[in-house]
């Protein structure tokens, strides 16, 4: 759809739509009360400047909309394109991700969440390790720019892609 067609969706549709790209659904109703959008930078922007103003809650939920890293359960078809590397996984990573995607969760109470585009398995593997040696506070801020860095490329794609 364009920007323009965004723009002039009825309420929940825009809602919806907004939902696809980040799965907090305060973000979504502060996104749809903010149209219009002048261009595709000032949406991304204003995007950013509401995640960042969210409260935990709402980005566990935005977390939640994620299938864990090697999930093979569908989800989306851009959750599918963003974890495209992951189909290069050998049998040894896939295991070792999803035993470490349980700890994780087990660690923080919520999945792994990382902008898995144009990572490989092993590049994904190795950020999973390094951080679970976070402590809690500061893993939620890195997740949280990492759905930051999720939501702005797929605010992008709702506009340029069906």
């Amino acid at each position: 759809m364009t920007l323009e067609e965004l723009n002039a969706l009825e309420a929940a549709r825009a809602d919806a739509e907004f939902r696809r790209c980040c799965g907090s659904a305060r973000w979504a109703e502060a996104m749809t009360g903010a149209r219009p959008f002048a261009d595709v930078d000032a949406m991304i922007a204003l995007g950013e400047t509401i995640w960042t103003s969210l409260a935990a809650p709402d980005q566990l939920e935005a977390f939640a909309a994620h299938p864990r890293i090697g999930e093979r359960r569908p989800v989306s078809a851009w959750s599918s394109e963003e974890q495209a590397g992951m189909r290069q996984a050998d049998q040894r990573t896939e295991e070792k991700l999803a035993a470490l995607n349980v700890d994780y969760q087990e660690r923080f109470g919520y999945i792994f969440i990382v902008c898995a585009t144009g990572k490989s398995p092993a590049e994904m593997l190795a950020l999973l390790e390094a951080r679970l040696s976070n402590d809690a506070p500061t893993e939620l801020a890195v997740a949280a720019g990492e759905q930051r860095k999720i939501t702005a490329l797929r605010l992008r794609k709702l506009v340029t892609h069906d």
